[in-house]
């Protein structure tokens, strides 16, 4: 068994993780507002939070590679991020590291100085490149790659940059204020140095509509109808956990699948309301399905108009997304929308003008059970036929496995990076 203590002495990183004592003159905890203690979000876990939790209004998605190819290593700074996880939720100064002789990670929260934690919860992820890279066992864990992991091809229309793709490494931040979800990432981040290297990041926002409210995608419509029920343990373990197929280091856990969507907003906001409720599949104010009443109505795709046409295109978006559930094949999204100002680009679309455009649109986010039951088949599907993809294109993202969470003092990973 691989001691994660080795690794990172050898590194001279972890060597001096505090017992807890503030350093002088830095607060430990920072003072949290009055009736912080509702917002937080428990940490450890049969589960990882993050995945079933109801969404928060911010999040902030992390990529890393990692630099060391020491599996001990590994080990030890996650260890230490699940330590600085569990702090941060519950509205807590990080412990202190010492990374060098010259440099120390001190536990300064003043920023978070009367902020509470705002739901804030931290989720962690191993990518493929983790179990192999290259054709290469960096870390001897091929053999312990679930095979509910599968690899991803690529599917038509996509346009993944690398340099927003991929990571053997992924961590999402959620919570209801977007400087606590930022901060939370930049301390993780700054305790990886010298271990591993950022990759990309990408921040995303959900407006609160209320309880029980489905949130809008910037294309106006509602986003997640559709999903199984979060408080259905029953869904949830159909759907979401992986179970005693996986390996031990993965039962608990779930696989989860971000991508990073740009949508023609300029394109779509010149067409009129009934093509996009014809692309949809779906009534643009009210969220019912083509003809039904209300928002949870079940989508009838036998229904006809009176030219013998089905009321619910085919190739809409609810219409593919509805024969994938009828055929067993389900996910639970839990998308964030994005803005990340303006830049240049070709349309897709007569005139095929070149102009500043809106880089605005989804984060699309489902976690599952099994990558070959999920996201796999069903965006095979919605890849070729789906009328969204007119409007919608993939620029970056990636798959990684989230193992389950873990008990107070032990660690995200250990069943496998201790092995």
């Amino acid at each position: 068994m691989n001691d994660p203590a080795d690794g990172a002495t050898r590194r001279g990183f972890l060597t001096a993780l505090a017992s807890g004592a503030a350093l002088a003159g830095l607060p430990q905890t920072p003072a949290l507002a009055e009736g912080a203690e509702a917002r937080i979000e428990p940490f450890y876990g049969a589960h990882q939070a993050g995945v079933v939790t109801p969404a928060q209004t911010h999040a902030y998605f992390t990529a890393f590679d990692l630099t060391t190819g020491k599996r001990a290593e590994v080990a030890g700074f996650m260890r230490d991020w699940t330590e600085c996880a569990a702090r941060l939720t519950a509205g807590e100064a990080p412990p202190a590291v010492t990374t060098s002789a010259d440099y120390a990670v001190e536990p300064d929260n003043v920023e978070m100085t009367g902020l509470d934690p705002a739901r804030l919860t931290i989720t962690f992820g191993f990518g493929p490149s983790l179990f192999e890279k290259d054709g290469h066992d960096r870390f001897g864990l091929k053999s312990l790659r679930p095979e509910a992991f599968v690899d991803l091809p690529n599917f038509p229309g996509e346009q993944l940059a690398p340099a927003r793709t991929g990571g053997d490494l992924i961590v999402q931040f959620c919570a209801d204020n977007p400087q606590v979800a930022f901060h939370a990432a930049r301390v993780l981040a700054t305790r990886a140095y010298g271990l591993a290297t950022l990759r990309w990041v990408q921040s995303g926002f959900v407006s609160d509509y209320g309880p029980g409210k489905t949130p809008r995608n910037l294309m106006g419509f509602k986003d997640g109808t559709g999903n199984p029920h979060t408080d259905s343990p029953q869904d949830m373990h159909d759907v979401v956990w992986a179970g005693d197929e996986a390996p031990a280091w993965m039962r608990g856990g779930s696989y989860i699948v971000v991508r990073r969507a740009r949508m023609a907003l300029e394109h779509w906001e010149r067409t009129k309301v009934a093509f996009q409720e014809q692309t949809f599949g779906r009534r643009k104010h009210s969220g019912a399905p083509l003809g039904k009443e209300g928002e949870f109505d079940v989508v009838d795709l036998a229904a006809k108009d009176g030219d013998g046409n089905p009321i619910v295109p085919e190739n809409s978006h609810v219409g593919i997304a509805r024969r994938a559930t009828d055929g067993g094949m389900r996910v639970l999204r839990r998308s964030y929308s994005y803005n990340d100002g303006a830049n240049m680009i070709a349309e897709r679309w007569p005139p095929w003008r070149q102009a500043m455009e809106f880089d605005a649109g989804l984060v699309f986010v489902c976690f599952q059970r099994d990558l070959r039951t999920g996201f796999l088949p069903i965006f095979e599907n919605m890849s070729r036929f789906d009328m969204m993809n007119q409007f919608v294109t993939n620029t970056g993202g990636g798959y990684w496995a989230c193992p389950g969470g873990a008990r107070e003092g032990d660690y995200i990973g250990r069943a496998l990076l201790e092995v």
